[in-house]
């Protein structure tokens, strides 16, 4: 952990809520994109991103400061993330209609906000990549839980297997293995559209 982070984390418990914003606005945007590619809802991972960040502040002190503040956070944002998708399953089993919503994928976006048709350069390039990356958003979407975990925190997050192995608890093997498998997956899914 660097001078910086130890720094914040010490001003975090002592429950500066400047040192909470600086760690929020550093974090935001990927816990809200490792949140939303696991569970594809925009609204359900922003409401998920608070509860991560809200938790964090309260449980600060059980941080045991033996990895990156960052990867203990995103720990707590996979924790998080595992039982919105237990209960949103649980919802399902109630509700056929709850689980539809999880199967919407959201628009090209750029920066967290959608590209406007004045933004784009190569509309012709834009929709290609728009169709790329609503083919392959629904291909993770269809791996199974630890499979999806794995790939968005590699390939997406470009998180290093020993980040992946301390959010996750996994050994690295087995990290190494699900990634290899996963990849298989989606490398056949996505053959189906070419």
């Amino acid at each position: 952990m660097s001078l910086r982070e130890r720094l914040l984390l010490a001003r975090l418990r002592e429950r500066d809520e400047r040192a909470f914003r600086e760690m929020v606005d550093e974090n935001r945007d990927r816990v809200f994109n490792l949140l939303h590619r696991m569970i594809g809802v925009r609204a359900e991972a922003e409401d998920l991103a608070q509860e991560v960040f809200v938790t964090v502040f309260k449980t600060i002190d059980q941080f045991r400061g033996e990895s990156k503040l960052s990867t203990w956070l995103y720990r707590v944002a996979v924790n998080h993330c595992k039982n919105r998708i237990k209960y949103l399953a649980r919802r399902h089993d109630r509700d056929t209609g709850a689980l539809d919503e999880i199967a919407e994928r959201t628009a090209v976006v750029q920066g967290g906000e959608p590209i406007g048709a004045g933004q784009i350069r190569n509309p012709e390039r834009a929709l290609e990549g728009a169709e790329v990356e609503k083919l392959v958003q629904a291909a993770i979407a269809e791996l199974d839980e630890e499979q999806r975990l794995v790939v968005v925190l590699r390939d997406i997050e470009e998180l290093s297997y020993e980040e992946i192995v301390d959010i996750t608890g996994l050994p690295e093997g087995t990290v190494k293995s699900r990634l290899h498998r996963a990849r298989l997956a989606l490398k056949e899914k996505l053959a189906k559209h070419r």
